[in-house]
């Protein structure tokens, strides 16, 4: 039966009708699917003008884990050896460069908050965004994918924005092949580390039209790096840190601080006066939290996904500073991240795309998707499995376990001041020390290079920094039992001279 006579027309083939006029047959490639199964799960029995092609390509052998793509640890130095990721078998790609549409069930798996997980699950979407990128970069058309079962396409793959439909279990996508090509671009995991695209573009633009690339180019990108306070006024003065550690580096982005009602005005003064362009926000409570604890609020970093202004936003957390320009890390895509434990990232600094649709999809996800530790970095670890690794030096995280070696690397990007932070500490040592289950954070070192970004600041920006009364009976506490348990380090016996100090 003629197209133009079948009177069942599915929503979404009508769709891709309207959106290419052009063609009296559509291509239709299907990945993960046959003939049979397709016809029978979308109803278009007796269609005359479409053209299906099964796309072959052999499946990703059962032996490849997720932790296989994304191992806890890489060798970052050793360039001449560099880390190999698994083999994800993808088709011949220029058997299917004529086609319009590609069509894939999804694998779905749904086993505890490892369900999205699932090698084949990414070796699906990976085939399908290539298909993709190879059908519609060169010849500067426009090709759509279709997805079908009840998991849906991996959104760190395919853009919210693109999205032309959805209903039910089948999603409709005509994506903005530039950014779908960064993707492709990536290793297929953390097993490597990620390269920024500028890297590889000249390579890659050469045969694209001239008129594409004179947008693309002469398009000045919007950018900043973002922090994010709130709950308390606790970490005001590692944000003015922060803040004047980036000034220092020359960096050309503009810097955006979110903050709740909870931060004052003098507060707000100072932080504008580091450099610091405020945004006012609702905070955002962390579903998974205990009441009271640390990171009850933590999901207000979800925040930084409303900053639509930005086409890019680096985050970072207010208790690092910024030792070397990383202004060249803008050039990653999203989610781009240093690793964590196992198979997750750390989120304290990682670069996102802001999006209304992301915003409200994490937002609509955070009541079901779990998080291993109550707060945003366990949410978003699941709702971002796959994410691109950055080089450790640009999270170095100030923590010593099992080490006498307490230096940080001198070519680190940042440090993570993670522990009692340096503001709460005297200038002269580094109070961790003082306290058993801190000492895996102690580190004179580190210490002394968050106090010569303090003594680069000027004096009206040092006043956020001073201590209370509270602040310096805690350290004297402290300082007095570790003197009590006579802790071999000594730094107890140090004759504090931080002009900060109230009392003797």
């Amino acid at each position: 039966m003629p197209m133009e006579h079948f009177t069942s027309k599915p929503q979404w083939f009508q769709l891709l009708q309207d959106e290419i006029k052009d063609k009296s047959t559509l291509k239709i490639g299907l990945v993960n699917l046959d003939d049979v199964s397709f016809f029978d799960y979308v109803g278009l029995h007796g269609a005359k003008n479409m053209e299906t092609f099964d796309v072959k390509f052999p499946k990703v052998s059962n032996k490849i884990k997720w932790k296989d793509l994304f191992p806890e640890w890489i060798d970052e130095k050793e360039l001449s050896a560099k880390p190999t990721c698994p083999e994800i078998p993808m088709p011949v790609f220029e058997v299917y460069e004529e086609l319009d549409v590609v069509v894939a069930k999804v694998p779905c798996k749904h086993v505890g908050v490892d369900g999205s997980r699932d090698v084949l699950r990414l070796q699906v979407n990976l085939v399908v965004a290539n298909l993709l990128v190879s059908g519609g970069w060169n010849k500067n058309r426009p090709v759509y994918a279709v997805f079908i079962g009840d998991c849906g396409p991996m959104w760190e793959i395919f853009r919210c924005e693109d999205m032309l439909l959805h209903e039910e279990n089948l999603w409709v996508y005509k994506p903005e092949l530039k950014k779908l090509k960064q993707k492709i671009l990536m290793p297929v995991g953390s097993c490597q580390l990620a390269r920024p695209f500028s890297e590889q573009e000249q390579e890659s633009w050469k045969s694209y039209p001239a008129s594409t690339l004179d947008k693309t180019f002469h398009k000045k990108p919007r950018e900043a790096y973002v922090t994010v306070i709130h709950s308390s006024e606790a970490y005001v003065c590692g944000a003015i840190a922060l803040a004047q550690s980036i000034i220092l580096t020359n960096s050309t982005r503009d810097l955006v601080l979110l903050a709740d009602d909870s931060i004052s005005p003098k507060s707000l003064y100072g932080l504008r006066a580091a450099g610091w362009k405020i945004k006012k926000i609702k905070r955002i409570r962390s579903p998974h939290a205990p009441k009271n604890a640390y990171n009850e609020w933590n999901y207000s970093k979800l925040r930084i996904w409303q900053l639509i202004e930005y086409d890019k936003v680096i985050f970072i957390d207010s208790d690092f500073v910024v030792f070397r320009n990383i202004d060249q890390f803008f050039s990653y895509p999203e989610l781009s991240a240093a690793g964590n434990d196992g198979y997750i990232f750390n989120s304290g600094v990682m670069i996102i795309e802001p999006s209304k649709c992301k915003f409200q999809n994490l937002m609509n996800k955070r009541f079901e998707v779990s998080s291993y530790n109550g707060g945003d970095q366990g949410f978003l670890n699941e709702m971002f499995v796959w994410w691109h690794r950055w080089p450790t030096k640009l999270n170095t995280l100030k923590i010593f376990i099992n080490s006498n070696h307490r230096d940080l690397p001198d070519d680190s990007y940042t440090v993570h001041y993670l522990g009692l932070k340096p503001w709460l500490c005297y200038e002269d040592y580094d109070c961790n020390w003082d306290k058993v289950e801190s000492q895996i954070f102690a580190s004179d070192s580190a210490h002394e290079r968050w106090w010569k970004v303090y003594k680069k600041m000027s004096m009206e920006l040092r006043e956020y920094c001073a201590l209370t009364p509270q602040m310096d009976a805690r350290i004297i506490k402290w300082r007095r039992k570790a003197k009590k348990a006579n802790f071999s380090d000594g730094h107890w016996r140090i004759q504090v001279k931080d002009p900060r100090r109230l009392s003797n």
